[in-house]
């Protein structure tokens, strides 16, 4: 997939902003914003949600490019943190379909939630069908993001994707109670084909 074909849900930005500005306080986002010369009004969610698809990828990657470079080595805690407070955010704003889903999912017994719970998650992460995978692998699984908008237009020498993270991590605590040791093995970012993530079970 080339850089002209990334694409990002407005809808999601939002949403990500929305709990950037909670997390971290809107004066330190502005900060964020000023000290990466990035316009004022990617903090405002009701600018971001108004934005063409094309140019939510761009703002959903700057914003976090933005957060690393202000918080440096502390950024991955925060965005870690960011990811799993936006699962909440999704889920309470999502649409009938995405609920219902989300029901099904609870409504599972415990051992058999885990890989529905990913496909949640893929589906609700997603720009369209295909975009995001999860896959079992024995009792362990993986999570691949195949377009990866956080790292459009990033190079880094370490993987970068700690929302992801951090909303996987939040998504599997939803379904079973339960936390999972979760590593990004390859990142766009590093020049990997994909973003995937080993996710451990009995972490």
């Amino acid at each position: 997939m080339t850089v002209s074909e990334v694409l990002f849900s407005p809808r999601l930005l939002r949403q990500f902003v929305e709990t950037l500005s909670f997390e971290i306080g809107s004066q330190n986002l502005s900060a964020v914003l000023e000290k990466d010369n990035l316009p004022a009004e990617w903090s405002s969610s009701a600018q971001v949600n108004r934005l063409d698809d094309k140019r939510a990828a761009e703002v959903y990657a700057g914003l976090q490019s933005a957060m690393r470079t202000y918080y440096g080595h502390g950024a991955r805690g925060t965005l870690l943190r960011i990811g799993g407070k936006l699962w909440e955010r999704v889920l309470n704003d999502a649409a009938l379909g995405v609920r219902a889903q989300s029901a099904l999912v609870r409504g599972l017994p415990a051992s058999m939630r885990c890989k529905p719970a990913l496909d949640l998650l893929a589906r609700v992460l997603s720009y369209k069908q295909g975009d995001i995978t999860a896959h079992t692998l024995d009792l362990d699984f993986l999570f691949v993001d195949h377009v990866s908008p956080a790292t459009l237009g990033q190079k880094n020498s370490m993987p970068i994707c700690y929302v992801t993270q951090g909303l996987i991590r939040e998504a599997l605590y939803w379904a079973v109670s339960r936390e999972f040791d979760i590593e990004e093995t390859s990142c766009r970012a590093v020049g990997h084909n994909n973003c995937e993530f080993k996710i451990t079970a009995g972490g």
